[in-house]
């Protein structure tokens, strides 16, 4: 059997090495084969593992010859945003201040897919310390979306979108703390997940602000996204954030449809400035697709989440300032080897290692946390979260799912926001406000526009992603998108 992993699905991969029509062996050389043609082009890993990879497929495939029943992700190529330890690889957050750091210690979320029998084939690029909307923030250079080499992936997460965009890993780990899982899924193509706050262990993850980070996957389907959910949802003893919930099979849903389901079109944040026409109108279209399929579509109101850009900008690096204290050449990470003093050391090492967009929110959290400063700024940014939570407890006393686009725009050239910060976080106006609340949101692709993916945002109460995956589902199913990208249709080398 042929293997191209940019038109297999998990459970393909799984089915397919159960009845023994490929090894998981042959899984993972397929993934690294296509990574050899096309990761020139795209650069998606810092890191490749095929030591780990192999020796976990050789598990799996002993697993297969004793006639063992399959964990759920047996043998299928999955791929982590370098924010999440595994011991055996570095996790240097792409950045320079960590860029030799070798993990001790395992995260919970990537232990949890591996214990599930998935094989790990590399690092995923990212957004230093997961700073940014593009992936260009990267101390080892950009990531390339695989629709258009010109063009951004998104970000933070933008290596583990174009990984599984462009078929070099069936499922991918990235983290959110702002919209850096779903918007780099909008601009690629793919369908992300940023769950409920507690959900997912947080232990392992390096952190940017520990009030709003949630790990979640990317997946070319709705199907593979509840798979990789199922297995790394759940309570954690190491993460005092982490909620205990009965334990859901996500996937058990997902052929329901929609029919009674009501539907919210958050209109006025539609009619923000910076959203391109073409954009909200791919948006109104995929409301009229789910009242095609029986939904109850009507329009819904969240009048404080205009403001949450601002708080957002506040509150994460304000978190991220007292996170990131303590990358200061001390105990590891990047040290200057001529320090004068004590105070010496800290100050080169830390100019020396952070890039720019990490100095530049270091220094912003560092002042609203200020003496003098505190309650103007991260006082009322706290008060406006508070008035973004009522706001969506309102909607969703009215509709079970909302819907807006997941990025105002398409995916943006390479360089063109780099030099305008203002206009780089404004590609996260209609994510932010979900994790400044803590509910779940999915990005599904609901078309093009000029030959570039359009991602569609659904967004759930509280613990309402089998609803929001439900809903996914649906529309995947009547949509049927074609959603591989040019570089994943060729053989040729890039």
């Amino acid at each position: 059997m042929t293997l191209d992993l940019s038109s297999l699905t998990a459970p393909q991969v799984r089915d397919a090495i159960a009845a023994k029509e490929i090894t998981a062996a042959e899984a993972v050389a397929a993934a690294y084969a296509r990574i050899e043609r096309v990761e020139g082009g795209v650069h998606a890993f810092n890191q490749l593992t095929p030591e780990l990879a192999n020796a976990a497929a050789a598990r799996i495939d002993a697993m297969v010859a004793a006639g063992e029943e399959l964990p759920p992700l047996a043998g299928v190529p999955v791929a982590f945003k370098d924010n999440m330890n595994l011991i055996g690889t570095r996790t240097t957050c792409s950045s320079k201040i960590l860029a030799n750091y070798e993990s001790v210690y395992d995260c919970t979320a990537v232990r949890r897919m591996l214990d599930a029998g998935a094989v790990p084939v590399g690092k995923c690029n990212m957004d230093e310390f997961a700073f940014g909307s593009s992936t260009e923030n990267s101390a080892f250079g950009v990531t390339h979306n695989p629709w258009d080499l010109d063009r951004v992936p998104g970000g933070s997460s933008g290596g583990s979108a174009a990984a599984v965009s462009a078929g070099m890993a069936v499922l991918t780990l990235g983290s959110d703390t702002g919209g850096s899982i779903r918007q780099p899924g909008a601009l690629t193509g793919t369908v992300a997940m940023k769950p409920t706050y507690g959900r997912v262990s947080r232990y392992g993850i390096v952190a940017f602000a520990s009030s709003l980070d949630q790990i979640g996957p990317f997946s070319k389907t709705v199907e593979e996204c509840a798979m990789a959910l199922n297995v790394i949802c759940g309570k954690d003893p190491m993460d005092a954030t982490s909620v205990e919930r009965p334990a859901e099979d996500f996937t058990a849903t997902l052929g329901e449809g929609v029919r009674g389901l009501r539907v919210g079109v958050v209109t006025d944040l539609l009619e923000l400035e910076g959203c391109d026409p073409a954009v909200r109108a791919q948006v109104l279209k995929a409301a009229d697709t789910f009242a095609s399929l029986g939904a109850e579509v009507g329009e819904a109101q969240l009048p404080a989440t205009q403001y949450g850009l601002p708080a957002y900008y506040i509150i994460g690096p304000a978190e991220a300032s007292s996170n990131l204290a303590r990358f200061d050449g001390i105990r590891y990470g990047y040290r200057v080897p001529d320090a004068e003093d004590v105070m010496d050391l800290y100050m080169r090492s830390r100019a020396e290692g952070f890039g720019p967009e990490s100095i530049r929110r270091i220094m912003l959290g560092t002042y609203a946390l200020s003496a003098g400063y505190y309650d103007a700024y991260y006082g009322q940014a706290q008060k406006v979260r508070t008035l973004i939570i009522r706001d969506f407890a309102r909607a969703f006393a009215d509709y079970d799912v909302l819907l807006t686009p997941t990025s105002p725009t398409t995916a943006f050239k390479i360089g063109e926001k780099a030099t305008d910060p203002v206009a780089m976080y404004l590609s996260d106006v209609y994510t932010i406000p979900v994790n400044l609340a803590g509910i779940p949101a999915v990005s599904i692709p609901c078309g093009l526009v000029d030959g570039l993916p359009v991602g569609l945002q659904l967004m759930g109460a509280h613990f309402a992603e089998s609803t929001l995956l439900r809903a996914a589902a649906a529309f995947e199913a009547e949509s049927a998108f074609d959603m591989t990208p040019p570089i994943a249709r060729t053989t040729a080398a890039v």
